[in-house]
């Protein structure tokens, strides 16, 4: 597919953004890497192209543009504020031991909408844009709420290190699930001898010892009770309608109290969406939606998926990323933020075909 026809069907998604109100915006392409390192750890070098500049020192190419917008609108952009780009992002395969089954591409278009508001209707106007937008492809709707995850694995009775290393990885369900069945067996003792060899390596001798003082406590937590890891299996496999995912949710509070107070937010955000014209049933509710594939949206996340191309990734994903903003912000202080993006590469095949 030419990219120029990939850039006229982005052109029209953007000038949709901007009939609802957003200001275009066109973040750099060479990026800090520091600041995606600080946020996403060292897994982002498995899909982010790196380099060395002898001034800037580490840059990335543009994995996303959600980051540079947050920062953008957090070192002065007021509230509400909307904003809207159509610009390329960079990602490496990442085959692992064999070649990937749907290799995805290393650099592709994306069409995006932000917006930085104190609003509750804020999550349900941004996906009745996206819903808007995307209509006549046919496309799966699906969405899922994070907060509702983070809210299960609060509840758990851990420790405050084990609770908070959960948190860390709720985005790699790989890495949570391994640590979750770490945590119900009983801890391996761990010896640390001292010694007078002189220190050597990146972190300092302070850090090393906070780690060292949590792996030496965390020998005498208590094995998690396998019916809270049957919890959360029940919760994840939830998969329904919006309406009949809340009955289900419902049912598992019941041994759950913790969870009620996301359930009513997801209630609440279904009736906001039938006012909107978007009738609930047709919603698809996914209680590990975000948790399989997004990383560091906290709140509502949606996608929408071409069911008659499994060999996709999802036309469009999007959710609330309120901590991320306060990660970013100056003091910490946090702006309530949601937004999605676009495929427009994908949608021009839709329409070619």
């Amino acid at each position: 597919m030419p990219k120029r026809d990939k850039q006229a069907i982005g052109q029209r998604f953007l000038s949709a953004f901007r009939e609802a109100g957003a200001v275009e915006v066109a973040p750099d392409i060479l990026l800090p890497a520091d600041t995606l390192l600080d946020l996403y750890g060292e897994d982002i070098r498995a899909r982010a192209y790196t380099s060395t500049d002898p001034l800037r020192g580490e840059v990335m190419l543009r994995p996303d543009f959600t980051v540079p917008v947050v920062q953008m609108h957090m070192a002065g952009g007021a509230e509400p504020a909307r904003y809207c780009y159509l610009g390329e992002v960079f990602r490496k395969q990442d085959p692992g031991e064999e070649r990937p089954a749907n290799p995805r591409d290393n650099e592709y278009l994306q069409a995006g909408f932000e917006l930085f508001a104190h609003d509750p209707q804020a999550d349900a106007e941004v996906f009745a844009l996206f819903h808007r937008q995307l209509a006549p492809y046919g496309l799966r709707a699906v969405t899922g709420d994070m907060g509702l995850v983070m809210d299960a694995v609060r509840a758990l009775p851990l420790s405050d290190a084990r609770r908070d290393a959960l948190l860390h990885h709720v985005w790699r369900p790989g890495r949570f699930g391994r640590l979750l069945d770490r945590f119900s067996r009983p801890a391996a003792p761990r010896a640390f001898a001292d010694s007078a060899a002189p220190w050597a390596g990146l972190r300092t001798r302070a850090e090393m010892d906070r780690r060292i003082a949590r792996l030496i406590a965390d020998g005498d937590a208590a094995p998690l009770d396998r019916v809270w890891i049957a919890r959360l299996d029940r919760l994840f496999t939830i998969s329904a309608s919006m309406p009949d995912a809340t009955k289900e949710l419902a049912n598992l509070a019941r041994d759950w109290p913790a969870l009620v107070p996301a359930i009513r937010r997801i209630e609440k955000r279904a009736g906001m969406l039938a006012d909107l014209g978007i009738s609930p049933e047709t919603v698809l509710f996914d209680a590990s939606h975000g948790h399989r594939t997004m990383e560091y949206y906290d709140g509502f996340t949606f996608s929408f998926v071409a069911e008659s191309r499994p060999d996709w990734p999802p036309v469009a994903t999007g959710g609330r990323y309120d901590a991320l903003t306060a990660v970013l912000g100056r003091g910490g202080r946090a702006i309530p933020a949601v937004g999605g993006i676009i495929r427009p590469g994908l949608v021009a095949e839709l329409e070619a075909a």
